[in-house]
C-alpha cells in the first residue's frame, strides 16, 4: 500500500498544484451538493399537491405564503413568480414563470462546470509530470555516472508513476461527483419546467373558469 504522504513528497513539483484541483474541487462539490440537496431541493410532488389544492380554493395569498417558507428552493420561487400575477391576462402569468426559471438555472448550475475543468487540469498535470518524470530517467541513463544513475533512474520513474496516480487519483473522485451534482440538478430543474407550467395551466383556468377539468388532467 503506497503511503499518501510518501507519494506526495517523492512525486515532485507537479503533485502541488494536483493537490490544489482536488482540494478546490472537493470544495466546490461539497458547496454545490449541501445547496442543490438541502437547500434548493424539495418534495416538488408534495408543494404543488398542496399549491393546487389552494389555488382550487381560490387562497392566492396562503399558497404565496406557501412559497415563502421556503425562500432558497427553485420550485417555490419559480411557482411565487406565478401567483403573485394570478390576477392578470395568462400571457403575463406565463412570462413571469419562463423569467423565474431563467433565473433559477444559473444559480442551480453555479460552479458545477469548474469541475469537469479542475478533473482535466489534473489529469493533464499528472501526464505532465509524468513526461518531466521520465525525461528524468532518461537523462540519468544518458549522462550520469554509474553510481549515480541508479538513483536517479528510480527518482526519475516515482516522479512519472506517482503524478500519473495522483492526477487520476484527483480527477476520478471529481468527475463522479461532478456527474452526481448535474444529475439532481436536472432533477430539480426538470420539476420547476414540469410544475411551472402546471402553475400557468391551473391560474389560466382559474381566470377562465375551468379550474376543475384543469386540475383533473
Amino acid at each position: 500500500m503506497v503511503n499518501p504522504v510518501e507519494m506526495f513528497m517523492e512525486g515532485g513539483f507537479f503533485m502541488i498544484p494536483i493537490l490544489f484541483c482536488l482540494v478546490i474541487a472537493m470544495a466546490i462539490a461539497f458547496e454545490r451538493m449541501f445547496f442543490i440537496i438541502f437547500r434548493a431541493n424539495i418534495n416538488s410532488t408534495a408543494f404543488m399537491a398542496q399549491v393546487q389544492k389552494l389555488i382550487m380554493a381560490n387562497n392566492i395569498d396562503r399558497a404565496i405564503k406557501l412559497c415563502n417558507a421556503e425562500p432558497h428552493a427553485a420550485l417555490p420561487r419559480v411557482v411565487k413568480a406565478g401567483l403573485t400575477r394570478a390576477n392578470r391576462k395568462p400571457e403575463e402569468i406565463s412570462n413571469a414563470v419562463d423569467e423565474a426559471t431563467l433565473e433559477v438555472g444559473p444559480k442551480l448550475n453555479k460552479r458545477t462546470g469548474y469541475l469537469a475543468m479542475l478533473a482535466n487540469v489534473a489529469t493533464l498535470l499528472g501526464l505532465l509530470g509524468t513526461i518531466f518524470g521520465l525525461v528524468a530517467a532518461f537523462k540519468a541513463v544518458a549522462v550520469a555516472s554509474a553510481d549515480q544513475k541508479q538513483a536517479m533512474l528510480a527518482a526519475g520513474i516515482s516522479v512519472a508513476m506517482y503524478t500519473t496516480a495522483g492526477g487520476l487519483m484527483a480527477a476520478i473522485p471529481t468527475l463522479v461527483l461532478h456527474s452526481l451534482i448535474v444529475a439532481r440538478t436536472n432533477k430539480v430543474l426538470d420539476d420547476v419546467d414540469q410544475y411551472g407550467l402546471k402553475t400557468v395551466n391551473l391560474l389560466t383556468a382559474r381566470r377562465e373558469g375551468t379550474l376543475k377539468e384543469a386540475a383533473q388532467a
